[in-house]
C-alpha cells in the first residue's frame, strides 16, 4: 500500500526538480549574457518553455530567482575549493590542484562563472554580503596554509592574499574571456586541449614563483 502512496510523490518530486533545474539553467545563461537588469522573468520562461506563471510558482521574483542562481553557483565553487588547502599536503601538488580545480570551474560552469563575475564587477550589490560570509572565511583559511608553509620554510615568502587573487584571475578568465582567448586561437571555442595546456602553464608558474624556496 505505502508503495502505491509513495510512488507518485517521488515522481511529482523528481519533476519539479527537473523543471527547476531547467529553469535554473535557462535563468544563469541569460543573467550571464544579458546581465541582471537586461534579463525578465518572461524571457526566462520563455527560454525554459513554460509560462511566466508557471515560473513564478518557483520563483515568486527576479531577485529570488537571481538570488538562487547566485547560491548554486557559489555552493559549486566552494565545494571544489574547501578541502584543496591541506596544510600536511605537499605545496607544488596543492597548488597544482588547486588551479587543476578552478579551471575545471571555469570549463565546465562558464555560464555560472561570468554571472558570478558581473555581479561582483557591478559592486556585488545584491551579493556581497553572502560574499563576505561565504568566501572570504575559506579565504583566510587558506591563507593561513600558506602562511604556515612559510613559516616552515617549505614555500617563498609572498602575500599570500594576493598569490590567491593572482590565481583567481588567471583561471576564472578561461570562463569570462574565453570568447576573446577563442577569437586570437582562430576556433569556434576552447577545448579539453587548451585548459591542459593552460593547467600545465599556470601550474608551473606557481610553483616555480611560490613552492621553491631557492
Amino acid at each position: 500500500m505505502d508503495i502505491h502512496v509513495k510512488e507518485p510523490v517521488r515522481d511529482g518530486a523528481r519533476r519539479r526538480d527537473k523543471l527547476e533545474g531547467a529553469i535554473l539553467a535557462a535563468a544563469t545563461r541569460l543573467f550571464a549574457e544579458c546581465g541582471f537588469d537586461g534579463t525578465t522573468i518572461a524571457a526566462v520562461a520563455e527560454r525554459t518553455g513554460i509560462s511566466k506563471q508557471n515560473l513564478l510558482y518557483y520563483f515568486p521574483t527576479k531577485n529570488s530567482l537571481y538570488g538562487r542562481v547566485l547560491d548554486d553557483v557559489l555552493d559549486d565553487w566552494l565545494e571544489r575549493m574547501a578541502h584543496l588547502a591541506d596544510a600536511a599536503g605537499e605545496p607544488a601538488d596543492v597548488l597544482r590542484a588547486y588551479v587543476g580545480a578552478k579551471l575545471r570551474f571555469s570549463r565546465e560552469q562558464p555560464w555560472a562563472s561570468r554571472v558570478y563575475a558581473m555581479e561582483v564587477i557591478g559592486g556585488a550589490k545584491f551579493y556581497g554580503e553572502q560574499i563576505r560570509a561565504r568566501v572570504v572565511p575559506l579565504l583566510r583559511r587558506d591563507i593561513e596554509v600558506f602562511e604556515r608553509w612559510m613559516a616552515d620554510g617549505r614555500i617563498a615568502c609572498v602575500d599570500a592574499t594576493h598569490l590567491l587573487f593572482a590565481l583567481w584571475a588567471m583561471t576564472q578568465s578561461y570562463a569570462d574571456f574565453s570568447a576573446q582567448m577563442a577569437l586570437v586561437l582562430d576556433k569556434p571555442e576552447l577545448t579539453g586541449a587548451d585548459f591542459e595546456d593552460a593547467e600545465r602553464l599556470i601550474g608551473d608558474m606557481v610553483v616555480r614563483a611560490v613552492a621553491s624556496t631557492a
